[in-house]
């Protein structure tokens, strides 16, 4: 079987894996109380998600988690190549992210009413640590191409360099993601076309193996926006938000194509880059406001663009961005 009809396979029975254990997935949390509190100072039509199951980021985690293993478990009991020991560092991420997003959701719930889960230096502790691990191994594990730049025909050797920028691509794409997550359907959608464009990019490379797993996780996150279209039954809560960038930041590192980023998610990197303005405006004017609120989703929301409208525009300005970047990819 080829690499592309493999990976497609593997979408699709992930994502029939993962739809299928969705409904009992939430009655479980809705028995254990697992349910999203929201802002009060936001959107008067997200007081009707108050209570809606958080946590589900757990529904496509899983499901990639236990055939990524599998596959690679047979691949090393057997002759069978299905796929590298590569592939065992963006699982890991995977994971250990998830657990960072997990404890931080957990506190946040269980927490007193101004709790809102775990420190910014610890949670920024936590991913650091897991992010400047992941590029090490990269570094001196994987060795996979540092820097490709659009035009520029030499792979670029970064040195020592290399393990801060791999933080911080792997941190900052873990905290994009989360601050889109906020309106229903919209972390998933923009994940899952990153997902596919950076598939397409390592399919361009001969990385079948990256293939692979970015369309597991494609096909897991579209059994989780069965889920969570609008109205959502299920939010993934920082488990999935956190754990999603930060494999992103991860597969496109493996690729070399990380500068492509800010393109590619553009959605995620432009919400980012509205909390940083409206807090450095808000410190600098004494008090006024660039945006009505941040993250930009919420900005256009209190605009009066309705959420689907929000949502399906972000995820068109994101699509036509992944299609950008494969081109830049080919040049």
């Amino acid at each position: 079987m080829s690499g592309i009809a493999s990976a497609l396979t593997l979408g699709g029975f992930t994502f029939i894996m993962a739809v299928i254990w969705g409904g009992p997935f939430i009655r479980i949390l809705r028995l254990l109380n697992i349910g999203e509190k929201i802002r009060v100072e936001g959107p008067q039509a997200h007081f009707s998600k108050l209570g809606t199951p958080t946590m589900g980021g757990w529904l496509f985690i899983i499901p990639v988690l236990l055939i990524t293993g599998i596959l690679n478990l047979v691949s090393i009991v057997s002759e069978l190549d299905l796929l590298g020991n590569s592939i065992l560092l963006p699982m890991l991420v995977f994971l250990a992210y998830a657990l960072v997003g997990a404890v931080d959701d957990w506190i946040g719930l269980r927490g007193k009413s101004e709790n809102k889960g775990l420190s910014v230096r610890a949670k920024f502790l936590l991913q650091s640590v897991i992010a400047l691990g992941a590029g090490f191994v990269l570094k001196f594990g994987i060795h996979p191409p540092e820097l490709i730049l659009p035009g520029v025909p030499e792979t670029l050797n970064l040195g020592w360099f290399y393990l801060p920028i791999a933080a911080l691509v792997i941190v900052g794409m873990s905290n994009a993601v989360n601050l889109t997550d906020g309106l229903d359907g919209l972390a998933g959608l923009i994940s899952a076309t990153a997902f596919v464009v950076y598939g397409i990019i390592a399919m361009l490379q001969g990385q079948v193996f990256i293939v692979r797993f970015c369309f597991t996780i494609v096909g897991a996150l579209f059994a989780f926006l069965w889920y969570n279209a609008h109205p959502a039954m299920l939010f993934m809560g920082d488990t999935g938000a956190l754990a999603l960038g930060a494999t992103l930041g991860v597969v496109a590192l493996m690729t070399g194509h990380w500068a492509l980023l800010p393109v590619i998610a553009i959605i995620p990197v432009s919400e980012t880059i509205s909390v940083i303005l409206q807090v450095f405006y808000y410190r600098r004017t004494g008090g006024k406001r660039l945006f009505k609120m941040a993250p930009l989703h919420i900005h256009f929301e209190l605009s009066g663009w309705s959420e689907t409208h929000v949502v399906q525009r972000f995820w068109l300005v994101g699509l036509l961005a992944g299609m950008l970047g494969v081109a830049l990819a080919l040049v």
